[in-house]
């Protein structure tokens, strides 16, 4: 009787040693690390520079929206190239896109501009810096010295998935960065997966899906590090995030232990320490 009851107690320890193994195990193998949560990691701790991302001009489509702002020593004259009629002096890089809608010009479906005076002039696979150079040279005969600025309105984001506030934003600056556009959302959360963010984009009427590591230094270097305008961000979750339906605080940090997080699963493994 007493090897019998020896050999259960033996078994019973064996029993609960492998059960709190495997339950750390399956914590640790689940848990959220300083590494997940890093932007542009890299073994070296010195500066280091890299080349700038290359970013083509952005080229009109049709449904554009374009802030037109014409300048001359004719003011009176000038004044009717304002889509508004009142604000031919507006400080263009102060103004916000949706209310620079109200004084924009469209870019039709056939990818012609409509002016006054001048008429339609087409714009498709312009820049804005050519669609200014174009309206000058009509402008010539018409105004003394026009000083024509074309500026895009319609420039947009949207940020989806693991990201604190998940929306579609405007923004005004000729280049906006990866990172600048995940700032506007408020940043990844911590469950987010920065190895592979998706990109989605249009480029000659079709829409491509770019998978983007943000954890890489070479990001910096890449053609998309730079969004171009009505690009959609997509940031996955890590696979680590949820695991069932009771949550404890759990701290690891990579080797050192001394970041918590708050890790999720089930109850009724929890429940193992406790049989």
């Amino acid at each position: 009787m007493k090897s019998k009851s020896k050999f259960r107690s033996i078994f019973h320890l064996i029993r609960n040693i492998t059960c709190i193994l495997v339950v750390l195990t399956f914590l640790l193998s689940a848990c959220v690390t300083q590494q997940n949560v890093e932007y542009l990691q890299d073994t070296c701790t010195t500066i280091k520079s890299f080349d700038e991302a290359l970013i083509d001009d952005y080229k009109l489509k049709p449904n554009d929206e374009l802030y037109i702002q014409i300048n001359s020593l004719d003011d009176p004259k000038a004044n009717v190239f304002s889509a508004s009629g009142t604000q031919p002096f507006m400080n263009i890089s102060t103004i916000q896109p949706y209310g620079a809608s109200l004084i924009s010009y469209t870019v039709d479906k056939e990818g012609f501009l409509l002016l006054p005076v001048i008429g339609r002039i087409p714009v498709l696979d312009l820049t804005t810096a050519q669609v200014s150079e174009k309206i000058t040279k009509f402008l010539t005969n018409i105004l003394s010295q026009p000083m024509v600025t074309v500026k895009l309105v319609n420039r947009y984001v949207s940020v989806l998935g693991e990201v604190l506030r998940p929306g579609h934003f405007s923004y005004s600056q000729d280049k906006l960065t990866i990172f600048d556009a995940i700032g506007l959302a408020g940043d990844i959360t911590e469950y987010g997966n920065r190895n592979e963010v998706i990109l989605t984009r249009n480029e000659d009427g079709k829409n491509i899906r770019i998978p983007v590591n943000l954890t890489q230094s070479d990001i910096l270097t890449s053609n998309y590090y730079y969004i171009r305008p009505n690009d959609m961000i997509y940031v996955k979750p890590l696979t680590k995030e949820i695991l069932g339906n009771a949550a404890i605080p759990l701290c690891c940090n990579h080797i050192h232990f001394n970041h918590c997080h708050t890790l999720i699963f089930s109850s009724q493994v929890a429940s193992v320490f406790y049989k």
